[in-house]
């Protein structure tokens, strides 16, 4: 590519950056968004990092550091002795460059008719009604198993590693707050949640994450599952098509099911949910996924899958529900870009917890909705809840606003990676029916591939009889999939629930127990 070429395709004088803030993320958010508008075409060519810090006047390492992070995200690709190229990305898949405001009414968007129904002039049911309803069988199909009861132990899943939460610090703050409460937040609340959480929320994800999103756009939830039922509730009419990934998180497939949804199971990849096979789906019209680390295979979803699917649902008019249960554990660079911050039509619903980066049982997640939907979302949860627990709500946004809560972040995930290392390092290798450990990039959790689900079942029942926690890959799918059974064998292992010597114990005891048979 000649230069004068290069110097239409990519011109760094346009680029303006605000010398108070962090220059990398600026930077990587400009080149970013020229790829995502147009601006920055497939198979252009970007200037060398020594370059482009030159003709922006900023250190060479801010540059890199905006470059990697493009790098993972696949943004942008280095070819070896010829420089940096903008990816080749589909060509269909780039969102439109206006954005969509059609989000008021149900008959601007298509939107289900529980949207625009008056939650509090509901008529009454009769109780044999009920007794008798279609509800109540979709309940007894799909409902959540109890969780472990026990105490944390190895390999348990989507546990965090709570026993390093600063509880003292929690204490405090919570003290704090009931010492001298004010008597306003002891009244009924807004159902959208705490004011402040929810602009500390907005801040985080935007400085964090990319996501370009304000307070107004965001309902507090009881945790992650609330919110993907609110989505159901909402969202789906009964006979709608939904589809989730297959294998995937059941207790979202339970959520939609209860709904009176179609469940569709789609097929993940390497690069994840297949949005061929999606496509083909003609009575869907929302899915479910969990792009940032796929549930429960750890695939991370690629850019430009990202973008057909974004592609998808303006082409349908449909909705994605983002499920970024345990998105801030990324051990290579910073957490990627979720879609929410790709997404340019408000098609996409951003669910997020707090579950998995402080301890689950506080029970406190939040929704990021595209600002029409706020309203309806809101109203839908007074009918059950009313509000989130008033002094949770608060003392989280303390804890967000004085600093601690990014720094628990940081150390969380330094602990995450040293326990990801320790499963890693010691896991018993060469055993029969047992693949290969896979790269384990992101999350809290890896897969292990096991050639029959017979074989799968005999470990989790050995390990289970040394105290030793493992799920089967097998109970992920749904039951009517059409994948052979054997290829949906596998050993899921949580890895943060325990601290490194449990871990060590705990493999010894498996490789004691495994090869003695």
């Amino acid at each position: 590519m000649t230069s004068e070429l290069l110097s239409l395709s990519f011109n760094p004088a346009g680029i303006e950056l605000d010398r108070r803030q962090g220059l990398s993320r600026q930077l990587y958010q400009a080149l970013r968004r020229r790829v995502l508008d147009g601006r920055l075409a497939s198979g252009t060519r970007l200037p060398a990092s020594r370059d482009l810090a030159a003709a922006l006047a900023i250190s060479r390492n801010s540059v890199v550091r905006a470059y990697d992070q493009l790098y993972a995200e696949g943004f942008i690709e280095g070819r070896v002795g010829d420089g940096t190229y903008v990816a080749q990305l589909p060509p269909n898949a780039l969102p439109a460059k206006k954005v969509s405001t059609k989000v008021s009414t149900g008959l601007s968007t298509g939107l289900p008719t529980a949207l625009s129904t008056n939650w509090l002039d509901l008529p009454v049911v009769s109780s044999s009604k009920v007794i008798h309803s279609s509800g109540l069988e979709r309940v007894e199909q799909n409902h959540l198993p109890r969780p472990p009861s026990s105490p944390p132990r190895a390999f348990r899943v989507g546990v965090p590693a709570f026993d390093l939460f600063p509880f003292e610090v929690w204490a405090k703050l919570n003290a704090a707050f009931w010492r001298k409460p004010d008597l306003q937040q002891l009244c009924y609340g807004d159902p959208a949640g705490d004011e402040r959480l929810r602009g500390m929320i907005a801040a985080y994800l935007r400085s964090s994450r990319g996501m370009q999103c304000t307070a107004e756009q965001i309902v507090i939830t009881s945790g992650a599952q609330q919110g993907i039922s609110l989505c159901a509730q909402l969202l789906v009419e009964p006979g709608d098509g939904v589809a989730i990934e297959n294998p995937g998180y059941r207790a979202a497939g339970h959520a939609f099911a209860v709904a009176g949804a179609r469940l569709h199971g789609v097929a993940v990849d390497s690069e994840g949910i297949n949005c061929g096979d999606l496509a083909q789906l003609s009575d869907c019209r929302l899915t479910y996924v969990t792009p940032s680390h796929q549930y429960p295979t750890g695939v991370v979803m690629s850019l430009a899958r990202r973008l057909e699917l974004l592609a998808w649902a303006e082409r349908t008019q449909g909705w994605i529900v983002e499920d970024d249960y345990d998105g801030e554990y990324r051990y290579s660079g910073a957490p990627l870009a979720p879609l929410a911050a790709l997404d340019r039509q408000g098609r996409v619903l951003y669910v997020g917890t707090f579950g998995k980066v402080a301890f689950p049982a506080l029970r406190l997640g939040y929704l990021v909705l595209p600002m029409g939907l706020v309203d309806a979302f809101s109203r839908r949860r007074a009918v059950d809840v009313r509000h989130s627990e008033v002094s949770t709500q608060a003392v989280m946004a303390e804890f967000m606003a004085s600093g601690h809560f990014q720094r628990h972040i940081r150390r969380m995930r330094r602990a995450a990676l040293s326990r990801r290392n320790a499963l890693l390092g010691g896991w018993p290798l060469d055993m029969p029916g047992v693949g290969p450990l896979p790269t384990v990039a992101a999350g809290l959790h890896m897969t292990v591939p096991v050639d029959s689900v017979a074989r799968e079942q005999e470990l989790i029942e050995w390990a289970r009889g040394v105290d030793v926690e493992i799920n089967g890959l097998s109970s992920y799918w749904l039951p009517d999939s059409t994948t052979p059974i054997d290829q949906r064998a596998g050993l899921v292992l949580g890895f943060a629930a325990v601290p490194e010597r449990e871990i060590e114990a705990a493999l010894e005891r498996l490789r004691t127990v495994w090869r003695a048979r």
